[in-house]
C-alpha cells in the first residue's frame, strides 16, 4: 500500500513510518517543522526513519514533504500528483497547556488542517483514513475507567475541544460521503524519540541535571501510561481494518463507516509511581516541587480497550516497569549522557 503519514517527522508518526516501511508499505510522509519544540529533533526522527531502511534502493520508498496540511493550497500541490491508498492522521498541535497559550494555532492544525485531510479522504476516494484524537476529549470525566460509550461533551481545554470537534467532523463526513474513518483517543504515550514538552522526557532531564521536578497536584495524579511501541502496533492493526458500511453500529455509536477507539495501557499509574521508577533508571533522586492541578488538566485517566481488544485484537505488552527504563535509556544514548 502507499500510504500518506501526516506529522511524519514527529514522535508517533515517525515510529508508524518505521514499521509500515519495514513490512514493505510506501510512505509518503508531510510535516511542517514547526518550532513548538526544537526542529532538530524532528529532523532526527526522520534521519532514523531513513536508516532504518535496509536496502538504499528501498529509499524511494519513503519521501517527506515540509508543508503545513492547514494549508489546503499547499497540501494540495504536495499531494497533486501522489497516488495515495490510505491515511494515517497524526499531525497537529500538540499539548494541553500550550493551547492556553497560543490557541489559534489548535484551531488552525486541529480543526482546519483536520477538515483539509477530510476533503483529501473525499476527493481521493480513499480506503481507510485512521486519525489522531486524544483521551483529554474525557475532560472531567470522573467515570473510571474511561469508555468510549461516555459522553465527551465537556471538555477542560482548547486542545480537547478540538480533538472532539475532529471526531464530529469525521461522523459528518462517514455519514455524507462513506468515508472508513477511525478515530484513535491516545492515553499518554512515551517512550524512544518522545516528545521534550512531556512528561517522562521533562522529568528525565530535569532528574539529570539535578533541577526541580514540578509535580503538579501534589503528585495525586494517576495515568494511562502507554508504550510507544503498543500504540505503534494498534495504529496499524487498525489501519489494515477499516471499519464497514453496513449499518451496524460501530464503537463510539456511528452506524456509518466510523469508529471511535481508546488506545492505552488499560492501566492507571499513580505519578509518584512513576517518578519512583525514572528515579531508579535515573541513579539519582528526584528534588520535587509540590504544586497545585493546573488549568486544563485532569486528575486520572484510564483506557477501557475492550472495543479496540474485540475489534483488532490490541493487547499492550509493555508495562511501565520496563517501559520507563527502556526510554531512559534511550534518552541518555541521544543525548550523549
Amino acid at each position: 500500500m502507499r500510504i500518506l503519514v501526516t506529522g511524519a517527522a514527529g514522535f508517533i508518526g515517525s515510529a508508524v513510518s518505521k514499521v509500515l516501511l519495514a513490512r514493505g508499505d510506501s510512505v509518503v510522509g508531510i510535516d511542517n517543522l514547526n518550532d513548538y519544540y526544537p526542529v532538530s529533533l524532528k529532523r532526527d526522527r526522520m534521519a532514523d526513519v531513513t536508516a532504518s531502511i535496509a536496502h538504499g534502493a528501498n529509499t524511494a520508498r519513503y519521501e517527506t514533504h515540509i508543508v503545513d496540511f492547514g494549508d489546503k493550497a499547499a497540501l494540495d500541490s504536495v499531494l497533486a500528483n501522489q497516488e495515495i491508498d490510505r491515511i494515517v492522521h497524526l499531525g497537529a498541535q500538540a499539548g494541553v497547556r500550550y493551547s492556553l497559550e497560543n490557541p489559534m494555532a489548535y484551531a488552525h492544525s486541529n480543526i482546519v488542517g483536520h477538515l483539509n485531510l477530510l476533503e483529501v479522504a473525499r476527493h481521493r476516494q480513499i480506503e481507510h483514513m485512521v486519525y489522531a484524537s486524544s483521551s483529554s476529549v474525557y475532560g472531567g470525566n470522573d467515570r473510571l475507567p474511561f469508555s468510549v460509550a461516555d459522553r465527551a461533551d465537556h471538555p477542560v481545554s482548547l486542545y480537547a475541544a478540538t480533538k472532539r470537534a475532529d471526531e464530529l467532523m469525521s461522523e459528518s463526513y462517514a455519514h455524507l460521503f462513506h468515508i472508513p474513518l477511525t478515530g484513535l483517543r491516545f492515553f499518554t504515550v512515551y517512550g524512544p524519540w518522545g516528545r521534550p514538552d512531556m512528561m517522562m522526557w521533562n522529568f528525565t532531564r530535569r532528574i539529570l541535571a539535578g533541577e526541580e521536578l514540578p509535580v503538579f497536584n501534589n503528585g495525586d495524579m494517576y495515568r494511562d501510561f502507554t508504550y510507544i511501541d503498543d500504540i505503534v502496533s494498534g495504529i496499524i492493526a487498525c489501519l489494515d481494518n477499516p471499519p464497514t458500511d453496513d449499518g451496524t453500529e460501530k464503537a463510539g455509536g456511528s452506524r456509518r463507516p466510523h469508529a471511535l477507539y481508546n488506545i492505552g495501557n488499560n492501566r492507571s499509574e499513580h505519578l509518584m509511581k512513576v517518578i519512583g521508577l525514572l528515579e531508579k533508571a535515573c541513579g539519582r533522586k528526584a528534588q520535587l516541587k509540590m504544586l497545585p492541578m493546573q488549568p486544563g488538566d485532569v486528575h486520572k485517566t484510564y483506557a477501557d480497550i475492550d472495543a479496540l481488544t474485540e475489534a483488532v485484537g490490541y493487547q499492550p505488552t509493555t508495562s511501565i516497569e520496563a517501559g520507563v527504563p527502556a526510554f531512559v535509556q534511550w534518552y541518555r544514548a541521544y543525548h550523549g549522557i
